[in-house]
């Protein structure tokens, strides 16, 4: 039987401000990249997150990001390999606490936005957000793009690796995301993404920005939280993947 993780990248509240409907989309999701303070979410919004996913039967992962909480972390920053392992390091620790207070530990670590986006293109980045990863724990799955400096890192680092397909977001090409300042790079249409999905699924391949067709292997699919249509889509993709034979589960058990 196919199998497959779905996930999403929740708390990203913080004080007053409210983002996305977590409770909603932790009902259709099986693992959970959960902000931890510095792009987004606050300690009050982890804490509760992470219990909401552990009453869900939720896998809990750490979404570290660059400490920008006014860009959302979408900003590049120019740092050194040892403050990128030292800034993830702390971050895991602080969700892992939270984890541990709810009865439950992190399972993997997902970068967020400009910390993603170089970690997948720059093997310093990606040695230093895996050595933080393995710091913490020997245990923790990193979850990224597949054939990207993050799975080599990973495999250097002696930890496991899950690839991770982006159901929401365009993709140049090249395997890269379509960046956000260009239209049609966000896919709020819930058909589009199901179809996307399934064609992902079935046959191992992802249609471009361009027109183009590019294989594409992953074991884990993403529906962003700040996603409009989150909710509606999360819903849709379980229910179209369960009828096409697909067995939705935390991506600990792919491995």
């Amino acid at each position: 039987m196919l199998k497959t993780d779905l996930n999403s990248d929740l708390g990203e509240s913080f004080g007053a401000y409210r983002l996305g409907l977590d409770g909603e989309i932790l009902k259709n999701i099986t693992s959970a990249n959960i902000a931890c303070g510095w792009h987004a979410g606050d300690p009050v919004v982890m804490e509760k997150t992470v219990r909401l996913a552990a009453e869900h039967g939720v896998a809990v992962g750490a979404h570290p990001g660059f400490p920008d909480l006014m860009g959302f972390g979408r900003r590049e920053m120019k740092l050194s390999p040892e403050e990128i392992r030292a800034y993830v390091l702390y971050q895991l620790g602080a969700l892992g606490a939270f984890a541990r207070a709810a009865g439950t530990e992190l399972q993997h670590v997902k970068p967020h936005g400009a910390l993603y986006n170089i970690a997948v293109r720059d093997m310093s980045v990606a040695a230093a957000v895996c050595a933080a990863a393995r710091a913490y724990s020997r245990e923790l799955i990193v979850l990224a793009p597949a054939k990207s400096r993050m799975e080599e890192a990973a495999e250097e680092a002696g930890l496991r690796f899950v690839g991770e397909f982006f159901a929401d977001r365009a993709y140049n090409p090249d395997g890269t995301l379509v960046s956000r300042s260009l239209s049609g790079a966000v896919i709020e249409d819930s058909a589009a993404v199901g179809a996307r999905v399934m064609q992902m699924v079935r046959e191992g391949t992802v249609t471009c920005i361009d027109g183009t067709v590019m294989p594409i292997n992953c074991g884990s699919i993403c529906v962003h939280g700040d996603n409009a249509h989150g909710v509606e889509i999360t819903a849709l993709l379980r229910r179209l993947l369960e009828d096409g034979g697909v067995k939705i589960c935390a991506m600990r058990e792919l491995l």
